[in-house]
């Protein structure tokens, strides 16, 4: 928590407008259709669950739910995050601590074109960035994060 206050410190009053992608409307329909998605994923769930396997503590336990998607999904380009386009899918993950608990779960969202993951917000190797933007896509996908 100390880097990310310092951080937020240092980019001083544009922080909060660079964290949010500063005052960038939303994008049009059109510049939505601009990009090729491919077609929809059938196989969304097992590329995954295929990516998230060795990323999760205790893969054999972790409860992963599927929560909304494959919908189109584009996420414009800021300062702190690229552009990110694709079949969008938001799941929730519960894995196990290292003392063996739950934790609770948390968001992540994939962009998936032509077959594969090309991006992806959340998880416990991004940062505080992508998992706001993991939480804002999963809300866009019509599966709003909260913690039980």
């Amino acid at each position: 928590m100390q880097r990310i206050a310092m951080f937020l410190a240092i980019l001083g009053a544009g922080a909060s407008a660079a964290l949010t992608g500063g005052c960038k409307s939303p994008p049009t329909q059109s510049e939505m259709a601009a990009y090729d998605y491919g077609p929809r994923p059938e196989n969304y769930e097992k590329l995954i669950r295929d990516y998230l396997w060795p990323k999760l503590l205790d893969p054999g336990s972790a409860i992963v739910e599927f929560k909304a998607g494959p919908k189109q999904l584009f996420q414009q380009e800021t300062a702190l995050r690229p552009l990110r386009y694709g079949w969008g899918v938001c799941v929730w993950i519960n894995d196990k601590n290292t003392r063996g608990v739950y934790d609770g779960p948390y968001p992540m969202v994939f962009f998936i074109r032509d077959g594969k993951i090309v991006a992806v917000n959340g998880g416990s190797d991004d940062n505080i960035i992508g998992w706001r933007y993991a939480r804002s896509g999963c809300n866009e996908l019509g599966a709003p994060f909260w913690t039980p």
